[in-house]
């Protein structure tokens, strides 16, 4: 039972401007009614500037939420774009190694980033909701499927299984304060997509943004992110992929099909879809590109017995789900189930 949750802002400081104080005072509400304890970490409430130019301040809010023995529970505010910068302060001198504890941590996006480094030290995550995307959620209330798995890991400490949602929602066009109260337009999903391979298999999850794996490898976005990400060996090697599964979602940006086409040629680059039992693909925000992505992933990967799953509720397409990172999880395409040990 979570009773004690940390915010932090990893990535964006957007959570410490002026004009978004009403949607974190929706999302502290809400929290409060769950009886949670919120602690905003020291630097979380900064704002964008601060936030951008401090990246050493950024680490040290992540290392104290794992050294204070309050906290049962690390959310991250929102996502972003360089959260890598924070790497030099989390590893030069075994930092995060020697702070981390066994506690929960949520977050997506940017926040990939992250839980690549806390895949790291051996701490297992929790991939696809955050602070100010879903808790903050301007609807009169968070999207119930979404609101189903936040509840389930404050109060079980985990997640046990998976189905689709009955339907997706159009992105927010606006997040002005006149918003407050206003439900998003809804249609209905079409549930769990098997392109390929066997619609059974099993494995330990682990990914994230494809966004974000692909600015992990590319100059195109920060000139030395890929150097830090290499010097810091923070993307796992072939064999520690070896039977895991890979998720992968896509950003609000909207990756253009050439851009999906790269992210999935650097990761079979580096073997990954030689190791891996299977791939779980997110729904592209607003179903953009999905027709694309779903013909991408079959012809880049080019093994018609590599299980593919396209159109899970997780990351930017809301609702959102919550995927546990680490633990064994066995994929029912037919049964629309994702279960996970727990």
């Amino acid at each position: 039972m979570i009773k004690t949750i940390g915010i932090v802002s990893l990535s964006s400081g957007i959570l410490g401007e002026p004009y978004i104080r009403f949607e974190a005072e929706i999302g502290l509400r809400r929290l409060k009614e769950y009886g949670l304890n919120v602690k905003f970490m020291p630097h979380a409430l900064k704002g964008i500037d601060y936030i951008k130019a401090h990246p050493e301040k950024r680490a040290e809010d992540l290392l104290q939420a794992f050294r204070d023995p309050e906290i049962d529970m690390i959310l991250c505010a929102i996502g972003g774009d360089d959260t890598y910068r924070l790497l030099p302060y989390l590893f030069d001198h075994d930092e995060l190694a020697n702070a981390v504890t066994d506690k929960i941590f949520l977050g997506f996006s940017d926040t990939t980033i992250n839980h690549l480094m806390l895949h790291k030290v051996g701490l297992n995550t929790f991939y696809g909701q955050a602070f100010l995307p879903d808790v903050c959620e301007l609807s009169p209330e968070m999207h119930p499927y979404t609101r189903k798995y936040f509840e389930e890991l404050i109060s079980a400490g985990g997640v046990r299984e998976i189905t689709p949602s009955d339907v997706w929602y159009e992105e927010r066009k606006s997040y002005a304060p006149d918003q407050v109260g206003k439900p998003l337009t809804a249609h209905p999903d079409c549930g769990f997509e098997l392109l390929q391979g066997s619609p059974v298999f099993s494995g330990k999850i682990l990914g994230g943004c494809i966004d974000s794996m692909y600015d992990l490898f590319s100059t195109e976005l920060y000139a030395d992110m890929p150097v830090l990400c290499e010097k810091y060996h923070l993307f796992p090697d072939a064999e520690d992929w070896k039977g895991r599964i890979l998720l992968l979602e896509s950003s609000e940006e909207k990756p253009s099909p050439e851009k999906y086409r790269q992210s999935l040629l650097y990761l079979k680059e580096r073997g990954l879809f030689d190791a891996v039992s299977g791939v779980l693909a997110g729904k592209p925000m607003d179903g953009t590109y999905a027709p694309e992505y779903r013909q991408l992933l079959i012809q880049v990967i080019d093994d018609h017995d590599l299980p593919v799953v396209f159109n899970l509720n997780v990351g930017h397409a809301m609702p959102r789900c919550i995927i546990p990172f680490g633990v064994e999880a066995s994929v029912d395409a037919e049964k629309q189930m994702i279960r996970f040990a727990v």
